[in-house]
């Protein structure tokens, strides 16, 4: 009898563990994998999403236990990333550490987007929000807001601006600033923010829209001169640069996001651990105070406050985008 009670007893315990197995599976595959979670990032190298990436990445690995490396795949405003992302076994090794644009802009200005953000992708957590800036090369003839709008509307066409791809948040920034304002550029696409402001510093372009958190160390270094925030409020990291409102753009406004989405139909159990992972990361006094101190904004919840925020700036940027749309 006390063996028959044994062998119960074991079945019951191999049930529960199956059960365990077939809830967490991937969790469970994860705790014993070598493999590490890939961080996917959608632009170049040295931007701001894969600085912010790179900082944010070493935290999570920490709250997870587990290796977490950055992988770059530049291309298309952040399109190469999302779909490689969802296209991939929802077992929660591939992550999309998404920039906005790919999610709310992208999808009304390409063509031949290869994935949907809201059905091929799980949200899993907000993480960072930030506003833009406007610089140019240090010896541009103008020196404020209105010192170019005098100088764009002498010389229509001439200015070119740069961007990290069509549909990125920095070429809607020019978009933009260009109705409001009733003058002309010339957008000039690029893989990502880095090689564009290279290219600003140089001179082979006039100026760009840039995150604040990546651009700050060029415009305290004196490389390029910065002419105003998007944002409503002047930014507590560049405290002497004026907003749009300040220099007479009142209806203009341009911010955007970061966040951690996951392959379409990512187990809850899943998603469930690394939102609470992304939050015990940004938790971090170190890691919060380098990315304040970047000029970001900490953005914490759960997966529907991602979701929600990204539908109803796809809705927004809808009616900026129409007439632009490339293949």
């Amino acid at each position: 009898m006390d063996n028959l009670k044994l062998v119960k007893r074991a079945r019951r315990g191999l049930s529960a563990a199956l059960l365990g197995l077939v809830t967490f599976g991937p969790l469970a595959v994860q705790a014993q994998s070598s493999q590490p979670v890939r961080l996917v990032v959608g632009y170049a190298a040295g931007g701001p999403v894969d600085a912010a990436a790179r900082l944010f990445a070493p935290a999570l690995a920490k709250e997870l236990g587990m290796v977490v490396i950055v992988e770059n795949r530049p291309g298309a405003g952040g399109v190469l990333a999302g779909n490689s992302v969802a296209k991939a076994v929802p077992d929660g090794l591939q992550l999309f550490f998404a920039g906005s644009p790919t999610i709310t802009i992208s999808p009304h200005v390409l063509k031949s987007m290869s994935f949907n953000p809201v059905t091929d992708l799980s949200p899993i957590a907000p993480i960072l929000s930030y506003t833009n800036v406007l610089v140019v090369s240090k010896d541009q003839p103008f020196k404020t807001i209105k010192e170019l709008l005098v100088y764009a509307k002498a010389n229509p066409g001439k200015l070119t601006y740069g961007s990290a791809g069509v549909g990125a948040s920095n070429h809607l920034s020019g978009e933009l600033f260009a109705k409001r304002t009733g003058t002309e550029f010339n957008h000039i696409p690029y893989k990502g923010n880095a090689p564009a402001m290279t290219d600003v510093i140089g001179r082979q372009i006039s100026m760009m829209f840039d995150i604040v958190g990546s651009a700050r160390n060029y415009i305290t270094s004196g490389r390029v001169r910065a002419l105003a925030v998007t944002s409503r409020e002047r930014n507590p990291s560049l405290p002497d640069v004026p907003s749009m409102r300040e220099e007479g753009i009142a209806d203009y406004e341009v911010g955007g996001w970061f966040g951690l989405y996951g392959p379409a139909k990512l187990p809850a159990a899943i998603v469930d651990r690394y939102n609470d992972a992304t939050r015990k990361a940004l938790a971090n006094e170190e890691l919060r105070s380098k990315l304040v101190e970047q000029g970001y904004d900490l953005w914490l919840g759960a997966p529907k406050t991602l979701s929600d925020r990204a539908s109803k700036e796809l809705a927004l940027w809808a009616t900026v985008t129409k007439g632009i749309q490339v293949d």
